[in-house]
């Protein structure tokens, strides 16, 4: 792998994290429970990386 594409897939990987971070602090401020912002959170921080990883397969 080239400098380029680590340092794409680490930019990628934290915005996940800053994604699913969003997702459960606005799913707890919405009133659920911990466990499930938890798991809300870290499905939208999965789905964005599963878009940008969808994106990356098409353009190659």
């Amino acid at each position: 792998m080239s400098l380029i594409e680590i340092m794409s897939l680490l930019l990628a990987l934290s915005i996940a994290l800053n994604i699913a971070i969003a997702g459960a602090l606005v799913a707890r401020r919405a009133g659920v429970g911990i466990a499930n912002a938890i798991l809300a959170g870290a499905g939208a921080g999965a789905t964005g990386l599963g878009l940008y990883f969808a994106a990356i397969a098409a353009y190659h």
